[in-house]
């Protein structure tokens, strides 16, 4: 049995990390444009930084005895985004190698103690993370990051999780592009307070959508930058559609996208009350696979989760 079928099989969720770019610009104190981390690979102290943090979540998966989805630092790696970035497509691209081999490293590593960990491939928007600007078509989605895609896969990914989606077309178009390149693909979609997509789509609507254009491609759906308030009553229904849902990295905050987008502090939320909410939307998840966190959440809320799902780790 490979790592992804021990993925899909697992009773138990893997862990994975929480919020990286939050965590590298607002705790380590880091700079890069455009929320675009993956910048700080060329910067050796980042790379220190990097090491510190991932080490601690493997810790946890090692403690609890879980397996481990491990995220290559690509979020910001669409050659859409290189004139924002102030670099080249090749550029990007080459972060997107070096990344993978980052994070392969790391993987290495911890072998021994973490069964099985899994490098995924990360891929962001083609445009803002936050807001659904024009919907693209979804050949021109899959004509935009098919590079990256080529690149992850081509690099050595297990496989591709295309996370903070604001619309089914371009999610559909990543899926597309992942399925051509013969690596299992995840879909992260991402809601306002209302439990909607930032294009306005109901959740279900969204999934539903994706399996339709793709043939049931992804792996699994999550739900990710988001407070776990904002997207919970959605969850409440025994709708065929709930068990796509594999995964949930939930923000700390119970603040907008446009409140975030603005503020200039990190807004960390409650790490224990964060726990407990990932308990009851267990119960509402038959097929929960994956939990970590995203903006605002470090180690002391995924521990805060594992705690309640694996119950063998202190708070």
């Amino acid at each position: 049995m490979n790592n992804i079928q021990k993925l899909m099989r697992t009773n138990t969720p893997f862990l994975t990390d929480g919020g990286f770019e939050t965590w590298m610009f607002f705790v380590e104190g880091f700079d890069a444009p455009e929320f675009a981390a993956l910048v700080l690979m060329d910067d050796q102290g980042a790379r220190q930084a990097m090491r510190r943090y991932f080490d601690r979540f493997l810790g946890m998966a090692a403690e609890a005895q879980v397996g481990f989805v491990l995220d290559t630092n690509t979020w910001r790696g669409c050659v859409s985004w290189a004139s924002k970035l102030d670099t080249t497509p090749d550029n990007l691209l080459r972060l997107s190698r070096d990344a993978t081999t980052y994070a392969k490293g790391i993987r290495d590593a911890w072998a021994s103690s973490v069964q099985p960990i899994i490098v995924n491939g990360v891929i962001g928007p083609a445009g803002d993370g936050y807001i659904a600007e024009e919907t693209p078509d979804e050949a021109v989605a899959e004509a935009s990051h098919r590079p990256q895609v080529m690149t992850l896969v081509e690099s050595g990914v297990d496989m591709i999780s295309a996370l903070t989606m604001t619309n089914s077309a371009e999610a559909i178009g990543i899926a597309r592009a992942a399925t051509k390149a013969g690596v299992p693909v995840v879909i992260s979609y991402t809601v306002e307070t209302d439990g909607r997509l930032p294009s306005g789509e109901t959740l279900a609507d969204a999934i539903m959508k994706t399996d339709a254009a793709t043939a049931d491609a992804p792996l699994y759906y999550m739900i990710n930058c988001a407070h776990p308030e904002h997207f919970r009553g959605v969850l409440n229904s025994r709708n065929a559609w709930l068990s796509r849902i594999g995964g949930v990295r939930a923000n700390a905050s119970r603040m907008s996208h446009a409140e975030l987008d603005d503020s200039e502090a990190l807004d960390d939320g409650d790490p224990v009350e964060f726990g407990s909410l990932h308990a009851e939307i267990s119960q509402l998840l038959p097929n929960l696979r994956v939990v970590g966190g995203c903006c605002g959440t470090d180690h002391r809320h995924v521990r805060c989760v594992s705690d309640h799902l694996h119950r063998n780790l202190a708070v």
